[in-house]
């Protein structure tokens, strides 16, 4: 498999980005900085145009996430500034729909959940909580707090896929008698090292799994996209420049294993699944992107990788 840069967009920041993340269709591009401000692109195959600059941040703009397009053309962003913001596109352009102030530092990792689940939001913070932010839309939203998720603080948050491990194995009957949404869960990471999945119960957030397998701060936390397979996988990276792969076989009531992808010379920054849940990307401070995928005898082996450039994640 060969991977190569199509193209490159000029964003005019002014600071160092840090996240840009394509819309649904991948027609539109939302980038954040350093310089306070996120920006929106029209994506074409040959041309990217800046549609808007979107200004309220008070510090660096850590993370940007699309929510499905079910709910319009809505962006979340978060920032050191302590501060949540939605940003909705109306006909009169892009403006501010709901601003947060639930925590007490900077909040660094935001992630939408399914759209079988409604319009919800986790934000992970470094004051140490993870915040669920919902609307039913009709205007009104809630926010509960999970307090002391993580010790020191929460760096990332991944939100697990509304399709029920399994069904598909069952047969179409199946499906139509389980074609609600599962539990909702979620995982996150944090500056203790640890890998955390949290589920709903009546209402609540509770710790369903503690997993240990860094040695140093988890960066981030991606759960894979379920296809109907029996089991459910999450990619977790860490300054201890270790990629690792979760797994547990749901059908069965098994446990989570994790097993080493690499350790890689550098700081692996972020994982990210695709569309299908088979490879997996890898980003870190060597300055390449490899791609990953598991073989039939199980172990996880390189496909690709692509230089991105200068530059580096701050500490």
């Amino acid at each position: 498999m060969k991977v190569s840069v199509l193209n490159t967009v000029d964003t005019s920041h002014e600071d160092m980005i840090h996240d840009a993340q394509m819309d649904y269709y991948g027609k539109k591009l939302a980038t954040c900085s350093s310089d306070r401000t996120v920006r929106i692109f029209e994506i074409s195959e040959k041309s990217q145009t800046l549609v808007a600059t979107l200004r309220g941040h008070e510090g660096p703009v850590w993370s940007v996430s699309w929510a499905h397009p079910k709910f319009g053309n809505l962006l979340a962003s978060c920032s050191y500034d302590r501060k949540v913001i939605l940003w909705k596109e109306t006909s009169n352009g892009w403006t501010k729909l709901q601003e947060f102030c639930n925590h007490d530092s900077s909040v660094n990792a935001i992630s939408w959940a399914s759209p079988d689940y409604g319009l919800m939001l986790a934000c992970g913070s470094s004051d140490g909580s993870v915040s669920i932010i919902s609307s039913s839309g009709d205007g009104h939203w809630e926010t509960i707090k999970i307090s002391n998720a993580h010790t020191i603080g929460c760096n990332a948050v991944s939100w697990a896929p509304s399709v029920v491990p399994g069904t598909l194995l069952e047969g179409v009957s199946f499906l139509k008698k389980n074609s609600g949404p599962s539990v909702k869960r979620f995982v996150t990471g944090g500056c203790d090292n640890l890998v955390k999945v949290w589920k709903e119960v009546d209402g609540q957030w509770e710790e369903e799994e503690k997993l240990e397998a860094h040695s140093d701060w988890v960066r981030d936390v991606a759960w894979a996209p379920n296809v109907g397979l029996p089991i459910s996988t999450i990619a977790t990276c860490s300054q201890d420049c270790r990629v690792v792969i979760w797994t547990k076989d749901e059908v069965n009531g098994g446990t989570w294993t994790s097993k080493v992808v690499k350790k890689f010379g550098d700081v692996v920054w972020h994982v990210s699944w695709s569309v299908t849940g088979s490879i997996l990307a890898v980003s870190g401070g060597d300055n390449k992107v490899s791609l990953w995928k598991e073989s039939l005898e199980g172990q996880w082996v390189c496909v690709s990788d692509v230089y991105k450039g200068q530059g580096q994640e701050p500490q």
